[in-house]
């Protein structure tokens, strides 16, 4: 607030040395047109004027120069404004999230619980081990059933969606930043949660399958018989940022993976629309975790765990054996007119008018936090996974179990 009163004040006094500026030129061109060169010289007024004139421009500099400062600082502080928030959200931190559902058996071992990693290593579906030299640290190959089930699930997801009346999407990986900016994000904060690509500085890495959505609406406007629009994508999501060293390992937290996301464009007529999409969201998420026979809970998520865009946000949290805790594996998100706001996502009326819209999304399926749900609820004793019968089209088997090829054997340098 003190930056865009220092703003005003600065665009006033510009507007006032502005006009004291053309009164000066008036007067300078006054005396030129009526004075001849050898009397204008000697003129204590012309002098007077002249030095008036350069003091003036001085001045405009110099306010030039703060406006272009104070409108870069107040910019960036409005991009780090939140959206309001529902009023039945929980006030506080992740502690304060309420539980709306459990869902699901939680799987229960009459053996040794191994990790997805182990899991994963075991049947040479995964490895993320001496990857540091490839593609460095939190990456992984999945290979074979692995690469198998990745695919299944994006299948899965997308067919089913697609049933629901989604419209399939394909989008890019790189964005500008303002279509960040615009989605809540902060591509040039320090440190930044998206990969920049050098030297063009102006592009980014996609962090989330959400931010290319609302890009492919931005300056466009929906017409009100087509609202809600319902889209969905599958592509692969880069994040800088992983955790502070808490799980060295695994796949929880990498800097690259294959997500479904939902998109949603609504009216806001009456307020509820957007209200009526999340929960039709939601109930589909569940519907698909369900089917994966995964044991889950759904959270709503407190005021501090909404970030910036978020009027409401569900999580919904699976159980992982091995990691002995639930793990987030989707959200769901009602951004009211957060985004369309600084987008220009508009609709219009039967008489053409134009209004913001509202924009909901939310994740199908984040692959690799679904990967660790399965392998480590789906287990069996000999080290075998069971397939969610609903995969099963999809990989031609009932239960992964270890390949008939031998597993590589590491020469490099770093033996054991």
């Amino acid at each position: 607030l003190c930056t865009w009163k220092r703003l005003e004040t600065v665009w006033e006094e510009i507007k006032k040395l502005e006009a004291k500026k053309e009164e000066v030129s008036s007067q300078v061109k006054y005396l030129v047109e009526t004075q001849d060169e050898s009397s204008l010289q000697s003129l204590p007024d012309y002098h007077a004027l002249r030095g008036q004139g350069r003091e003036i421009r001085r001045q405009l500099n110099s306010l030039y120069r703060e406006e272009v400062e104070l409108d870069e600082k107040y910019y960036l502080k409005a991009l780090k404004l939140p959206n309001q928030t529902h009023p039945d959200v929980p006030i506080g931190d992740e502690s304060q999230a309420r539980v709306l559902e459990v869902m699901g058996e939680k799987p229960a071992f009459d053996f040794r619980v191994r990790g997805h990693l182990e899991i994963g290593e075991e049947l040479d579906i995964i490895r993320q081990k001496r990857l540091s030299h490839i593609s460095g640290h939190r990456s992984y190959y999945l290979r074979g059933a692995g690469a198998l089930l990745q695919q299944a699930l994006v299948q899965f997801t997308l067919s089913k969606l697609v049933k629901q009346g989604f419209i399939p999407m394909a989008v890019p990986d790189l964005l500008r930043g303002a279509v960040f900016e615009g989605c809540g994000m902060q591509p040039n904060a320090s440190p930044s949660p998206v990969y920049n690509i050098d030297p063009y500085a102006s592009h980014s890495s996609a962090a989330l399958t959400g931010s290319p959505f609302p890009g492919y609406f931005m300056d466009h406007a929906v017409s009100w018989k087509d609202l809600p629009v319902r889209t969905v994508c599958s592509s692969t999501c880069y994040r800088t940022e992983t955790d502070t060293g808490k799980e060295p390992w695994g796949l929880y937290r990498v800097h690259q993976f294959t997500k479904v996301e939902m998109f949603g464009v609504t009216a806001a007529e009456s307020g509820q629309e957007s209200t009526a999409l999340l929960e039709e969201f939601l109930a589909l998420q569940k519907e698909i975790f369900s089917a994966l026979g995964l044991h889950y809970k759904v959270l709503d998520m407190p005021s501090q765990e909404l970030g910036l865009p978020a009027y409401r946000k569900y999580d919904i949290e699976a159980w992982m054996p091995g990691r002995g805790k639930y793990g987030e594996i989707s959200s769901a998100s009602n951004c009211t007119d957060y985004q369309s706001r600084r987008l220009n996502i508009m609709y219009y009326d039967q008489t053409r008018q134009l209004h913001y819209a509202h924009t909901v999304n939310g994740t199908a399926c984040a692959v690799p936090r679904v990967l660790i749900a399965l392998l480590e609820s789906k287990q069996l004793k000999d080290g075998s996974v069971r397939v969610p019968t609903i995969l099963q089209p999809f990989l031609g088997t009932e239960v992964i179990s270890k390949p008939s090829y031998a597993p590589l054997r590491y020469i490099g340098p770093n033996q054991p």
